[in-house]
């Protein structure tokens, strides 16, 4: 039940913001082993293959590629940049499942992988006629299939408009990265190889950009949304080439979002206030990174009520430790985030803004233009 209410509130999202795109239902519940490495086990469920739309509108079947070297990346979850990159792991570990041309994008569909068994769908999304345009990351919350979304023709002109590229991808344990993992586990349960796994993708993800050289790195933005924006927040402290942060509902203070958040059932809160859950997570709070950010343009975003994810007390405390250069935007509600922002299709404008981009600005009414005009004598 808890699962299918944050799926609601990440569906809303979206339909508000894009409006022509629906949102599926929500996953399983998700997650791994605390090693440090991915790893997998006679109770663990095989990679899944699944149906891919290419360009045309048609769908073909990919598979997991089963690649197993000692040579992937080495990790460490509790800290946040990764520790050691193999130098020809990329471009070489990547495969194009697609490419889909329209007069106004492309959209290349990519199969990255640097770790054994978790293959991880990039969606490189570029603007036709802009050599080196720049980029934005986007990751959404935990508990919602995003990737499909990112073969809507409707959402990537969108995402591109006013001449950016984006990227869209999944989190550790959420969608089809959901594997090779005990059925009982699941993103919250395993928040430490969640949130730090997918911290190290953003870093990898931006060098696999930096090897295509067809984007301008030294403009790069990050959207993220619940987990997604979370992940956004360390990934940034982690990585200087991302410049900008647009964040909606950042989960963050473990403690006290444990403790009355609507994401983990009351028989199951007692194990995540226990002291070593919350040590395995205590550096991947946003609550210690975000005042590392001075250098950074961030805006942060929260609905305050009807959500149930993040408590108040934990808000308060994510935006008391935002430094001085973040914008911070309430909407009391999701009708009001509603009519401010998904009827309005603006919900990446500012993101765009300052990261260079030209906005219009709307015109305005003739209602208003009257009202505005100086008076005659």
């Amino acid at each position: 039940m808890i699962t299918r209410f944050y799926a609601v509130r990440t569906a809303f999202f979206f339909v508000v913001l894009i409006v022509c795109v629906q949102v599926p239902g929500a996953l399983g519940q998700q997650t791994s082993a605390s090693s440090g490495m991915t790893s997998t086990g006679s109770d663990a469920t095989a990679p899944a293959s699944a149906q891919q739309e290419n360009g045309s509108g048609a769908t073909s079947q990919k598979s997991a590629p089963e690649k197993s070297r000692s040579s992937m990346v080495v990790e460490n979850w509790s800290v946040l940049p990764v520790e050691h990159v193999p130098p020809q792991y990329l471009p070489g570990e990547t495969e194009r499942l697609d490419t889909a041309n329209t007069p106004e994008f492309t959209r290349d569909i990519v199969q990255a992988q640097w770790r054994d068994h978790d293959p991880i769908d990039l969606y490189v999304i570029r603007p036709k006629g802009i050599e080196k345009p720049p980029v934005i990351l986007y990751l959404y919350s935990y508990a919602s299939k995003t990737t499909d979304h990112y073969k809507s023709f409707a959402l990537d002109k969108l995402l591109t408009q006013y001449g950016f590229a984006a990227v869209g991808f999944e989190s550790a344990l959420t969608g089809d990265r959901y594997h090779d993992v005990p059925q009982r586990k699941w993103f919250v349960s395993e928040l430490q190889q969640s949130l730090g796994s997918t911290v190290h993708d953003v870093q990898l993800i931006l060098d696999y950009l930096e090897k295509r050289g067809d984007v301008d790195m030294t403009r790069v933005g990050m959207f993220g949304d619940g987990s997604g924006a979370t992940i956004a927040i360390l990934a940034a402290a982690a990585d200087p080439r991302i410049k900008v942060l647009d964040l909606l509902d950042p989960w963050g203070d473990w403690p006290d979002w444990f403790a009355k958040t609507g994401m983990v059932s009351e028989k199951e809160r007692p194990d995540y206030l226990k002291p070593e859950f919350l040590d395995k997570v205590e550096n991947l709070d946003p609550v210690k990174w975000l005042p590392e950010l001075k250098t950074r343009r961030v805006r942060l975003q929260y609905i305050l009520n009807g959500t149930g994810v993040t408590p108040r007390t934990a808000i308060e405390r994510v935006q008391a430790a935002a430094p001085p250069n973040t914008k911070i935007v309430h909407y009391e509600n999701k009708h009001e985030f509603l009519q401010n922002v998904g009827l309005k299709g603006t919900g990446f404008d500012w993101i765009k803004e300052q990261l260079g981009g030209t906005i219009p600005k709307p015109e305005p009414s003739a209602a208003s233009a009257v009202n505005s005009a100086p008076a005659k004598n």
